[in-house]
């Protein structure tokens, strides 16, 4: 029987890794398949198992999870401490993705590993580009980093800018004014802010222009300075209308671009934008690349074996942006 062993500096600390009647506890010893030990005379945690790298990697799990919970005034979440897990099992570095915090005292957590990094990357870079399927959590944690620094006085306003290509329909063909006519393609990104604000307090940033929509065409000509910026549904724009929109990025300026590359809704010949930046510009500095992967959903079960199902079966001639690792 292989044994690793950890100091513990705290009752408190211990119960906080731990979890609500040892619940986390319970999740690390099934997922990894060690006993841990609490030998409270010597003031330690033993992690034992037949298998000498999972008893490490309970060992790093939990040392990493206390340090947390010393630094922290709040109770560890379920959602950082499986993550935590996530990352442990697959081998990679334990990330701590500090929450963004929008209105009414919510806060929005990454859920996964992938959504972690991606969450570092808004914090950190100028320009984000985020890949991934459906349900990955792309254009819900650009928004919640948006409303975030909106609220902290970071930025002046937000602008959601979508290109109107959709299955072949055009803009012109929808019925009334231009807010009519984009909104419907806006959907996502105001149910986005919608669940992070109050209905009547986005109300008043639309009308007062600290959250502002645009089609990807009206934005041509204009520098956007203070502001942060999501342009979603990346994959339906072309390399033109890249180029041109990550020029419209002015001083104080964020801007983060999701997509779907296996989604597009392009022509067949026409070269897609999205995919293009992630080869054209990957060594800039200043701009993250990321692409988040089917373990990355974290809606409805179903939608994962969706996505694998279709994953399984794509055509071989979609394009898809390459792997950005970190």
């Amino acid at each position: 029987m292989e044994e690793i062993s950890i100091v513990v500096r705290g009752a408190r600390a211990m119960r906080q890794a731990f979890g609500p009647s040892d619940e986390y506890l319970r999740l690390i010893r099934k997922t990894l398949g060690v006993r841990v030990v609490v030998d409270e005379e010597k003031g330690k945690l033993i992690a034992r198992s037949e298998d000498l790298e999972a008893a490490r990697k309970c060992a790093t799990l939990l040392e990493r999870l206390l340090r947390w919970a010393e630094a922290e005034s709040e109770p560890l979440a379920a959602d950082d401490v499986k993550r935590a897990l996530d990352e442990t099992v697959r081998g990679l570095e334990i990330t701590q993705a500090r929450p963004f915090e929008v209105f009414g005292g919510k806060t929005i957590r990454a859920k996964t590993a992938g959504q972690a990094r991606y969450c570092e990357a808004l914090r950190s870079a100028e320009i984000v580009f985020c890949a991934g399927p459906a349900g990955t959590g792309k254009t819900y944690l650009a928004a919640a980093s948006a409303v975030e620094r909106l609220r902290l006085g970071e930025v002046k306003k937000i602008v959601l800018v979508r290109p109107a290509v959709e299955a072949g329909e055009n803009l012109g063909f929808l019925p009334g004014d231009l807010a009519e006519k984009i909104n419907p393609y806006l959907r996502p990104l105001f149910d986005s802010l919608a669940d992070m604000t109050q209905t009547d307090m986005l109300r008043r940033y639309i009308e007062d222009s600290r959250v502002e929509i645009a089609p990807l065409a009206y934005m041509r000509g204009r520098t956007l300075n203070d502001a942060h910026i999501i342009l979603d549904e990346a994959q339906n724009t072309t390399i033109a209308q890249m180029k041109m929109f990550l020029t419209r990025t002015g001083f104080g300026s964020k801007v983060v671009v999701c997509g779907d590359a296996t989604q597009t809704d392009l022509p067949g010949r026409v070269k897609n934008g999205f995919v293009d930046a992630f080869r054209r510009l990957r060594d800039v500095d200043g701009i993250k690349f990321l692409t988040l992967e089917r373990s990355d959903v974290v809606r409805h079960p179903l939608v994962q074996k969706i996505v694998d199902a279709y994953e399984t079966n794509r055509e071989e001639d979609v394009e898809s942006p390459p792997v950005a690792r970190e």
